[in-house]
């Protein structure tokens, strides 16, 4: 049975597109069509040339149109500080002004919507948490941010002012509970509060593990399972070091808790193995969910993480052997229903939630995808287009090597 796309009405404060028809695309299957887009859903799919126009078009012959990828793995609050001299600045102007501009970047690469994890509790108080907070404000229209409050410690004397800020910050807006056991004297005990707090609120939970005792992540998954709004672990690098015999049976207990894992193929992030990767083959092979996200930006974890959506699929297919389509899934499907989000495919009815890349086939999108076009809601809301030329040669001309020359353009009346 086809599944039918979920109706949302636009977010108050959400600018409202004037109609656009995305025309000549090719989709993942072959096909060449025309896309309209209207109300920030994909009104209509129809064969190259059979849509009229309402508003604007864009040319999108030559281009790969995709569902885009979300970032389900990010660290706002840290991002693009590893060049800083000195202490990173946690004052909350220094820390909206990474949360905009990493959202940003990300955006640019094609993630419309980012979950970004952000410590609460020791310096940063709640400081930190409302900085996003009112990053994620003012990117309202084109990307959506979500925050997963992150305190430090959570059980005994010590954990009393994180377990307090934790649900102070969740009255402020933080849309997920989340944290590091493994940082707390009491693992156990830190799980324990969490679900507490998501089960007052109604949140879904978001926690970073290692995954390298396989003892605690076994009870990690008896308490977490069931939980109706979701719970997603990661990065889990630590588990890929364990021997099969003895990660199997705490994978099928992910498995049977429901439990997402999110997996870092780009590197890790604080708290996190910087080099291992969950074993994504044997979760998979359970019926585990795995979602794949960035980490660290730029920050110390990662002094050279790019934050790439399409880097972290690209990784999965050449390093773990997953086809082109699964490690797409990976930041598209499995990434969203992660986030809570409603499915996207490019039919009539579903969100316009899109990523164009110059091409034909995803295999070669994954591998060369530099120039990008990215619609949010209906609008187009970051482009990025590359150049490839070649000198004057007979080489060259022999060959008829290809360029990247061309953009695609609006027509009707659209921006250039």
């Amino acid at each position: 049975m086809p599944h039918s796309p979920s109706q949302q009405p636009p977010s108050p404060g959400v600018p409202e597109d004037s109609g656009l028809l995305l025309s000549g695309a090719r989709l993942a299957d072959g096909r060449v069509v025309d896309v309209r887009l209207g109300g920030g859903r994909i009104e209509a799919v129809g064969t190259a040339g059979s849509l009229t126009a309402h508003g604007s078009r864009l040319d999108l012959t030559g281009w790969l149109l995709l569902p885009a990828p979300v970032e389900p793995h990010a660290h706002g609050d840290t991002a693009l500080s590893a060049d800083c001299e000195g202490p990173v600045p946690y004052a909350p102007e220094d820390i909206q002004r990474r949360a905009t501009e990493g959202t940003l970047l990300q955006l640019g690469h094609g993630a419309t919507a980012l979950r970004t994890h952000v410590r609460i509790g020791d310096m940063e108080g709640l400081g930190s948490m409302e900085a996003v907070l009112q990053a994620r404000r003012s990117l309202v229209g084109l990307a959506d941010l979500r925050t997963v409050a992150m305190p430090r410690l959570l059980t005994g004397l010590a954990g009393a002012d994180g377990l307090a800020m934790l649900r102070d910050a969740v009255k402020m807006g933080a849309s997920v509970v989340g944290g590091c056991p493994d940082l707390d004297p009491d693992p156990t005990g830190y799980v324990e509060a969490v679900l507490e707090v998501a089960a007052e609120h109604g949140c879904p939970v978001d926690l970073h593990t290692d995954g390298a005792d396989p003892a605690r992540l076994g009870r990690l998954a008896a308490a977490v399972g069931g939980l109706r709004a979701g719970v997603a672990l990661g990065p889990l690098g630590g588990l890929s070091r364990l021997p099969e015999d003895v990660a199997g049976p705490v994978v099928d207990r992910l498995a049977a808790a429901g439990v997402t894992v999110t997996c870092l193929p780009q590197g890790g992030c604080a708290g996190a193995d910087e080099r291992a990767v969950a074993p994504v083959r044997l979760l998979r092979a359970a019926g585990v969910p795995v979602a794949a996200g960035s980490g660290a930006l730029r920050d110390v974890s990662n002094p050279v993480g790019r934050g790439d959506p399409l880097e972290a699929a690209y990784l999965l297919a050449s390093l773990h052997g997953m086809r082109p389509e699964d490690a797409y899934e990976a930041v598209g499907s499995t990434a969203r229903a992660a986030l809570g989000l409603p499915e996207v495919r490019v039919e009539a009815g579903f969100p316009a939630e899109l990523l164009a890349v110059r091409g034909d086939r995803l295999a070669g999108a994954l591998s060369l995808a530099y120039s990008r076009i990215v619609v949010h809601r209906g609008r187009v809301v970051a482009r990025t287009s590359a150049v490839r030329e070649y000198c004057d040669s007979a080489v060259a001309v022999a060959l008829d090597l290809p360029r990247q020359g061309r953009a695609a353009k609006y027509g009707g009346g659209g921006p250039a």
